[in-house]
């Protein structure tokens, strides 16, 4: 293994023998320099790891040589090492993005430090983050054989999410493998639990209901109306945790986390109905009673979610919420900017409503596109693919414009996205829905054990088209093809994003409140 190489510079560098023989012993390989001059010679010369740059230097100060070594190889590490501690001379040090900063005197053992800091940080990360888990793997198999309740299971899926992330920044592909395997895992038992428990939670009959998309305001939004005071609800369409996770830092420079909530999204988890549900404050088939002019089923020609903000406004006057409303959907890029420029005329209503599509865009765009596809082609690219989309995103700038008026915001979403990976035969007739994910028809043919199954659309407050209409779900990482044409179907469609059943991922959805600094 080639020794890390340290290029030490400091005018009185004869006086730091020992320092130097108690890193060679360390195992590196140590280059010395006495001036600012003979540092930029050796950069380029000696092609090193890692400077120790001292910064009262005769000739070419350690500050300017900082400056020339930066320009000459930007990313190289360095350490800045004085006797002064005036403040301006930190900041100079830091605005030239130097690794480390150290003091004089300097002991063996923090020059040791900083070395390790920098060099070996990826892998002692990934080693710390790898004994961890596996110190949790155990905990959270045996959570998955004992019985939980949907707060429990909320709470695994966070921890799941929690060690994903960790994981996936220390890039260890065989402790990955692992997490995954327990993921799946995850999704099997809570896929058993869903199919127990859902028809009692919309039924009113559960033990262990949780708060679920045709409540969610109710119960996060509307205690917080408060007459002459603006709240701002933002609903990123198919918006999971792990992307909220990912997106989080960037909110947190304007925005303190004041509460961070979940939810359970109803089925199917597709936004005609889930995100109607939200709005409306009822189930789908609630909603077709009471709107039947307005509401459309998956066979109906046009689009499915066009009333939401009416959905609202009877939500909201219902309980006695008189707020005056603004509702605005975003689904492309042109939308958005256009909003930024006309929030000023937004600020007299006292709630501000902000739907925006672009991560179920996404999702979509990484089954149609095959650019997408290559860009997101696993879960961390995923993740990453909206972080890079948010951070230039007109929403950021609705953010930062909220957060300079001082309003606060609630972020949530009508349901999540998962990686589908195996495939899962179902036949009907022309008149079944095209979604992956679930089926709703007269003329289905599958086998029961591989679905959730709906004989009876009531049961589940799910519109029911005609006398025999089933409706059944995909469960973990499986979903429907058809036999017609089936290897290309399923070649198509495998690694790819889609929504409408029964994952954690699609299912468990955050809620967001968001404080002021």
């Amino acid at each position: 293994m080639t020794k890390p190489k340290i290029l030490w510079a400091d005018d009185e560098i004869h006086l730091l023998k020992p320092h130097l023989l108690f890193l060679a012993e360390k195992n590196y390989d140590v280059v010395t320099a006495m001036s600012g001059s003979e540092v930029i010679d050796l950069v380029e010369k000696e092609n090193p790891d890692v400077v120790l740059l001292d910064e009262n230097m005769p000739g070419i100060s350690g500050l300017e040589a900082l400056t020339k070594i930066k320009a000459m190889r930007p990313n190289l590490p360095v350490v800045m090492i004085t006797k002064s501690e005036e403040e301006h001379i930190m900041e100079d040090a830091i605005g030239s993005k130097i690794s480390d900063y150290l003091i004089k005197p300097v002991n063996p053992n923090q020059i040791l430090l900083s070395l390790k800091k920098i060099l070996d940080n990826k892998r002692l990360v990934s080693e710390k983050v790898n004994t961890n888990y596996q110190k949790e793997f155990r905990d959270i198999m045996l959570q998955l054989m004992n019985k939980m309740n949907a707060a429990e299971w909320a709470s695994l899926y966070k921890k799941l999410i929690y060690w994903d992330l960790e994981i996936d920044d220390s890039n260890d592909k065989s402790m990955l493998e692992i997490l995954n395997s327990q993921k799946l895992e995850a999704n099997n038992e809570f896929s058993k639990y869903i199919e127990k428990n859902y028809l009692n939670w919309v039924n009113g009959s559960g033990n262990d209901t949780p708060i679920m998309s045709h409540n969610v305001l109710k119960n996060y939004l509307f205690d917080d109306l408060e007459k002459g005071k603006t709240q701002v609800l933002l609903v990123i369409d198919n918006l999971r945790f792990d992307q909220w996770k990912m997106i989080s830092p960037i909110i947190e420079q304007y925005y303190r986390v004041e509460q961070e909530d979940s939810y359970f999204a109803i089925l199917p988890t597709a936004t005609q109905y889930a995100r109607n549900a939200l709005f409306a404050g009822y189930m789908p088939s609630d909603i077709e009673k009471r709107f039947p002019q307005i509401w459309k089923n998956d066979d109906d020609e046009g689009g499915k979610n066009l009333h939401e903000e009416e959905f609202l406004q009877q939500y909201l006057k219902r309980f006695g919420k008189t707020s005056k409303l603004s509702y605005n959907k975003i689904t492309n890029l042109n939308a958005g900017k256009k909003l930024v420029e006309n929030l000023p005329q937004l600020m007299d209503n006292e709630l501000i409503v902000i739907v925006y599509n672009f991560v179920d865009m996404l999702s979509h765009a990484r089954t149609d596109m095959e650019v997408i596809r290559e860009l997101a082609n696993d879960e961390a690219a995923y993740r990453s693919l909206t972080v890079s989309w948010f951070e230039h995103s007109p929403l950021l700038e609705m953010i930062k414009y909220f957060a300079e008026k001082k309003i606060k915001i609630h972020i949530t979403t009508d349901h999540g996205t998962v990686h589908v990976k195996d495939p899962v035969k179902v036949v009907g007739d022309k008149s079944v829905n095209t979604n992956l994910r679930y089926k709703q028809g007269r003329m289905l043919d599958y086998n029961k054990k591989e679905v959730f199954e709906v004989k009876q659309p009531k049961d589940a407050l799910l519109p029911q088209l005609n006398l025999s209409t089933t409706y059944i779900f995909a469960k973990g990482y499986d979903f429907f093809a058809y036999p017609n044409n089936y290897n290309y179907y399923v070649n198509y469609y495998k690694n790819t994003f889609q929504h409408g059943g029964i994952s954690l991922e699609e299912i468990i959805v955050p809620y967001i409140k968001l404080g002021l600094k």
